[in-house]
């Protein structure tokens, strides 16, 4: 799978998932079809290209769309 079929899968399953802006790592791996390793390829350079954040509670890293959610609502406000 290509790096922009990957984007273009994981975009459009997020933006589906109302009400949901965080996923886990295996969410991601299970919208590619990818198993861990090469999905980490292809999810790491859509954080690179700003498609995708890291969100961590300091014990769990979870991903979300860039701009996505409560935490990128409260930091634009200022």
């Amino acid at each position: 799978m290509d790096q922009a079929e990957a984007t273009e899968k994981i975009v459009t399953a997020l933006k589906k998932k109302k009400g949901k802006t965080k996923f886990y790592f295996n969410d991601l791996c299970k919208i590619l079809g990818e198993k861990p390793r090469p999905a980490k390829k292809l999810i790491n350079k859509m954080i690179i290209d700003e498609v995708l954040e890291y969100w961590s509670s300091g014990s769990t890293t979870l991903y979300s769309l860039k701009g996505v959610g409560k935490q990128a609502a409260a930091e634009h406000e200022d």
